[in-house]
């Protein structure tokens, strides 16, 4: 790209030399720098990039753009910023020519329900003969080719690679799962979203965010920052049953769709029935009343499906094609998802990591209790503490729990069972900090006839411990045990 267009209309504090005529890349990792590239210093957590400016240089790079005068001694022009983060941003969208202009974008976020939601308007829009892509907790999946991700919402440079991936590929959709994080530090300015979703807001991401005003006003930069040109055709879908609908329908002058599982909306379930395979309503819509029917599971799976049938109309698809269409969807991973077994028990893997989440899961197996439903739930160290002893006070509603860990990192086993082991409301329960000897113990509390649940790490198959990573499964241990008492 010519250089005068990447930096047109920049607002340069200082140039030190002289710009080269054109760039080849845009790079935040030194070790990525290229001949030609221009090298952005962010400040990260744990890694300033000014420290590596000089790496850059001597890899290749071209410019050097930073937020203070570095002693680089001529290697690379230098141009000094106000903040790199924004500049980034303005530099990635021209880099790549604005490509979330040439496609259809959805954003959903919310506490729970993102990944759920996000899987199933990708697959949706899949049954729908549409090509997409999807951004999200499970990874980068461009149009079923399954690529691994760092975080829920990926870095700014990343998240716009994808979408010029996407069009490469001549995908005309895509979905990003929008975290709170991501909002706030503006991992997703330059996204020109034109669906937003707004699934739910429960306790979590405290340890960050402070209190649950700045929370529920963090998740609302997705909606407030959709733009004010209403000649474009955007929607946002909020579910009317939470109480942040009114606030954030008032940060954005589009379209509001809405939807509840409580009271007339937009779109909203009767005649709710919940099976042990699947999930039957009636689904009230601008469309007509159908009978809608799912293998997804539980009370916030009724909710998911509305979220991403409106998100879907909202764009012209039709409600009577879409619900045939979820007939043949199945689970997604690690929510609720049953795990196969000859064993006469019955186990599901969830993700649950808040006591929202939690209550749900165990609700939702309730209907089909015959002896126990037992459950096992951990949560992060060096995380959020404050939600512990509420995600185990919703743990209680289940016959037999078992508190653990889902990634320790450098916390103390005993110093995370024992925040979570203050909210038990019945003493059938039991501290176990290691998430796989825990596993194992409550596989042998197991009885004919038992529910059991694994929550907190979904479709993870690792756990965090200091800060490697070591393969764990919850599912591959639990039918270990199957096999050697059942």
């Amino acid at each position: 790209m010519k250089t005068t267009t990447l930096f047109h209309s920049l607002k340069i504090i200082k140039q030190i030399g002289e710009l080269p005529e054109r760039i080849t890349s845009l790079e935040t990792d030194s070790r990525k720098v290229l001949a030609g590239s221009v090298f952005i210093c962010i400040k990260g957590y744990t890694v300033d990039g000014h420290d590596y400016a000089r790496q850059a240089a001597e890899n290749g790079a071209a410019v050097i753009v930073s937020e203070k005068e570095l002693d680089l001694e001529g290697a690379a022009t230098q141009i000094v910023v106000k903040s790199t983060e924004r500049t980034l941003a303005i530099l990635a969208d021209r880099f790549f020519q604005s490509p979330s202009e040439k496609m259809t974008v959805f954003g959903v976020t919310g506490t729970n329900g993102k990944t759920s939601v996000t899987n199933l308007i990708h697959a949706l829009l899949k049954a729908s003969g549409q090509k997409a892509a999807l951004s999200g907790t499970i990874g980068f999946n461009l149009d079923g080719e399954l690529h691994q991700s760092a975080n829920t919402t990926s870095d700014l440079l990343t998240t716009q690679r994808m979408m010029q991936t996407a069009i490469d590929h001549r995908i005309p959709n895509m979905i990003f799962e929008v975290s709170s994080h991501g909002l706030v530090e503006g991992r997703l300015w330059g996204v020109d979203f034109d669906v937003a979703v707004f699934t739910n807001l429960s306790h979590d991401h405290l340890d960050y965010h402070g209190t649950m005003d700045h929370y529920g006003y963090a998740k609302g930069l997705l909606f407030s920052q959709m733009g004010q040109d209403l000649s474009k055709d955007k929607a946002v879908v909020l579910n009317l049953d939470d109480e942040w609908f009114e606030r954030y329908a008032q940060m954005t002058p589009f379209d509001v769709i809405s939807y509840s599982m409580e009271r007339p909306a937009d779109f909203y379930a009767e005649n709710i029935e919940y099976l042990s395979d699947r999930t039957l309503y009636t689904l009230h819509s601008p469309d007509g009343v159908y009978q809608l029917e799912t293998q997804l599971l539980g009370t916030f799976n009724v909710s998911n499906t509305l979220a991403a049938i409106a998100a879907l109309y909202a764009k012209g698809y039709k409600v009577s094609e879409l619900v045939e269409h979820l007939r043949t969807i199945a689970p997604v991973s690690g929510r609720m998802e049953r795990v196969p077994t000859d064993a006469p028990l019955s186990i599901y893997i969830d993700y649950a990591h808040t006591p929202d989440a939690i209550e749900k899961a165990i609700k939702s197996v309730m209907p089909f209790k015959k002896n126990r439903i037992l459950f096992l739930i951990g949560t992060g160290g060096n995380r959020d503490k404050s939600k512990r002893p509420a995600m185990a006070e919703m743990a209680s509603l289940a016959d037999y729990v078992v508190l653990t860990t889902d990634d320790p990192r450098y916390e103390d086993y005993d110093s995370i069972t024992g925040d979570l082991e203050k909210g038990m409301t019945h003493n059938q329960y039991a501290c176990i900090g290691d998430r796989g000897e825990a596993v194992r113990h409550l596989m042998q509390q197991a009885e004919p006839d038992d529910i059991i649940i694994f929550a907190g790490k979904g479709h993870e198959d690792y756990q965090i411990i200091e800060n490697t990573k070591y393969p764990h499964s919850d599912s591959g241990i639990a039918l270990e045990v199957i096999k050697e008492r059942f």
